[in-house]
């Protein structure tokens, strides 16, 4: 086990979410050490004192929050309900709680982004053969289509669904990252969440007195 998975939560959590935070933006050719370092509070030279390379680096990065999404994300959401509402909710509930602490995290996809190193691109291939097998039910599946209007083309819905929760859910992200006190208000996050599926089911849905 690489030496920066021993160290305390809080020094592993800021050099994890400062590599998260420079390898997701600029990729892993671009991505500079002296900025995790910085990103970190902590030395360069401390910082590969726990990890031996930047390729090291970046698949404890890849690895850790792969694993942090599968038990803390995917393993905990709930297909019972066939509202698709109902299951968008319970997803982002999942999603804040996640970016709180690790405000980079929903943009972890990108680092499967294709590098300039051969060795990289072979590790990244491994890890998605594996990832790939797990199978993951999708949000879409299995929902109560029955729920919608008649007069509504079922997918071309779940596409419009799709488009505007990507920006909602940006909206609740950049909140997270731009807000001074690092806390999020909680409540006022569910209330925005709860009014804005209230609305999508007004939009969606046929009224309950038709």
């Amino acid at each position: 086990m690489p030496k920066l998975l021993d160290l305390d939560s809080q020094r592993r959590n800021a050099i994890l979410n400062g590599a998260l935070k420079e390898f997701s933006t600029q990729g892993y050719d671009n991505a500079s050490t002296n900025v995790i370092a910085k990103e970190a509070r902590i030395s360069k030279a401390l910082m590969f004192h726990y990890v031996s390379s930047k390729q090291e680096l970046f698949l404890v990065v890849y690895d850790y929050f792969s694993n942090l999404l599968k038990k803390e994300y995917f393993e905990l959401m709930n297909y019972d309900s066939k509202d698709i509402f109902d299951r968008l909710r319970q997803s982002y509930l999942l999603q804040i709680n996640l970016s709180e602490k690790y405000p980079w995290i929903l943009e972890f996809n990108k680092l499967s982004r294709t590098t300039n190193s051969n060795e990289v691109n072979e590790e990244l291939e491994n890890r998605s053969h594996i990832e790939y097998s797990c199978c993951y039910p999708k949000l879409f599946d299995e929902i109560d289509e029955a729920k919608f209007r008649k007069e509504l083309d079922i997918e071309k819905c779940k596409q419009f669904i799709f488009w505007s929760n990507i920006g909602f859910t940006n909206e609740i992200i950049d909140d997270i990252r731009n807000s001074e006190s690092q806390t999020l208000n909680y409540e006022l996050v569910v209330e925005k969440l709860n009014g804005y599926f209230d609305e999508l089911r007004k939009v969606f849905y046929t009224s309950i007195l038709e």
